[in-house]
């Protein structure tokens, strides 16, 4: 079982994505996996950007892999995750959509 952190881009979105955190949280924790959620960690919509950057770093750091979301490479906060994580050597896991599916 891996603890992974889930990143991705929320910023200028609608629900600051949720929807799309929560999916792969219960992905990935299906598949047995102890899942880190920023969703669930800063569910306060209104709360100030770098304070949510704080928050979920200090999580990241405790799982031994990141899982970017669709769109990870367009988020300031999701880059700076991935360079942490990768400057860490955790592994990282990219999530994948099948054609037909709606990311």
């Amino acid at each position: 079982m891996k603890r992974i952190y889930i990143a991705g881009p929320m910023s200028g979105h609608e629900n600051l994505n949720f929807q799309a955190f929560h999916a792969a949280a219960a992905k990935l924790r299906a598949a047995g996996h102890d899942v880190v959620n920023p969703a669930e960690i800063n569910p306060d919509p209104l709360m100030e950007w770098k304070l949510c950057m704080r928050t979920d770093i200090a999580y990241l750091v405790t799982c031994d892999t990141i899982y970017l979301l669709q769109g990870w490479h367009n988020s300031r906060g999701a880059n700076i995750e991935y360079t942490l994580a990768r400057s860490l050597e955790m592994d990282v896991m990219f999530e994948t959509v099948t054609v037909g599916e709606v990311a």
